[in-house]
């Protein structure tokens, strides 16, 4: 896997390095040819809250990146703007989503989901969606090595991700912008970064990269040497770029997401042990 070394090992450097053209082809010289966006609204059977997904994705050649944003927020110009630009101009452009696909498709482009560079395959098996969301939340809570009695602060509260969590007798700490409630009326903080303090280990989503509350939290974990483990749809090539850099592993998962249809899927699972992976 290609990581990051000497001075370079924050998100902008990362940025850097494929401005400069040091990760694969230049930039420039790439276009993107399609762009979308996705939008969703479920309430799993048996779930008394549903939720909203909004996600801007980005086409180059055979990869797909893609970076979620609250439901709302985008403006539908963007998608057209996206169309025909190359990367190293979607790169500078004024909103962070558009900044972080282009980032992830640029990415999912020269480093795919591979062996050779530090993926492990996790088949998902067909099922309704709340089977495959538990599923994937099996995989993602796999990646933690806590004893029981630890506490996780989960960042992008995800009701199956608590319900795996539970399962393992681990603790948490749910948090997300918006503040709110879990499914079972626990207090959802705000602030994560003021909340790390008191965990053991972070399980963060990626769409704290379009936020920008990735770059704070990874500086935490790798300053006081906590797990920090990352569920990605959002930056899920960008994410593994910082295995041994703050990120401990990642459950890597590009587009169609799971909840796009019933089919069988796959995730990626990232936690240097694969060869390539960590380097």
């Amino acid at each position: 896997m290609t990581a990051l070394t000497g001075t370079r090992t924050s998100y902008d450097g990362l940025v850097d390095l494929v401005r400069a053209g040091a990760l694969g082809p230049h930039p420039g010289t790439l276009r993107v040819a399609v762009a979308f966006t996705t939008r969703q609204a479920v309430r799993h059977d048996g779930r008394g809250t549903g939720y909203r997904n909004e996600v801007l994705s980005l086409r180059l050649a055979e990869a797909v990146g893609s970076c979620a944003v609250e439901p709302g927020a985008l403006p539908d110009s963007a998608v057209e703007e996206c169309v025909g630009a190359d990367v190293a101009r979607l790169l500078e452009h004024p909103l962070p989503a558009v900044r972080v696909a282009a980032l992830d498709a640029y990415l999912m482009h020269v480093l795919p989901h591979t062996p050779a560079h530090g993926a492990r395959p996790v088949s998902l098996l067909a099922g309704s969606s709340l089977e495959k969301s538990r599923a994937r939340a099996k995989t993602v809570v796999g990646l933690l090595d806590l004893p029981p009695g630890a506490t996780v602060l989960v960042v992008g509260v995800v009701n199956s991700l608590l319900e795996a969590l539970r399962s393992r007798d681990l603790r948490y700490i749910p948090c997300d912008l918006k503040g709110g409630a879990t499914e079972w009326d626990e207090p959802v903080v705000a602030d994560a970064l003021a909340a790390a303090g008191r965990c053991d280990a972070l399980l963060v989503s990626g769409m704290t990269l379009g936020n920008g509350t990735f770059e704070p939290l990874r500086r935490h974990a790798l300053a006081h040497g906590k797990q920090l483990v990352m569920f990605a749809q959002t930056g899920s090539a960008v994410l593994p770029r910082f295995l041994g850099q703050g990120v401990s592993a990642v459950c890597a998962e590009p587009y169609p997401f799971f909840w796009l249809d019933g089919g069988p899927g796959v995730l990626h699972r990232y936690d240097g042990s694969c060869p390539g992976g960590g380097r």
